[in-house]
């Protein structure tokens, strides 16, 4: 299961991003972030896209542990529903 840790906001969104491409390309389904304590809405777009290349293989991808400010983004931004959470 792929874990971004820390943080997940334009500063390193490139790097996280693409390790969470590659963890989707070998076959990983699901994301835990439970490890992040900042986020922007670059955690968001890094969020969408990995939803995007999952489908582009065919794969359910679900998030867990998803923080709440995060979530809160997701929501504002009208995107929330485009995300397969697993709550705890």
């Amino acid at each position: 299961m792929y874990s971004p840790t820390q943080s997940l906001t334009i500063s390193n969104a490139g790097p996280a991003l693409q390790a969470g491409l590659e963890a989707i390309a070998a076959g990983q389904t699901e994301i835990d972030l439970a490890g992040l304590t900042q986020v922007d809405s670059a955690g968001v777009a890094a969020l969408l896209a990995w939803q995007r290349a999952a489908r582009e293989r065919k794969q359910a991808l679900v998030f867990h542990n998803l923080p709440h400010n995060l979530k809160s983004l997701a929501w504002l931004y009208g995107v929330a529903d485009m995300l397969y959470v697993k709550e705890a």
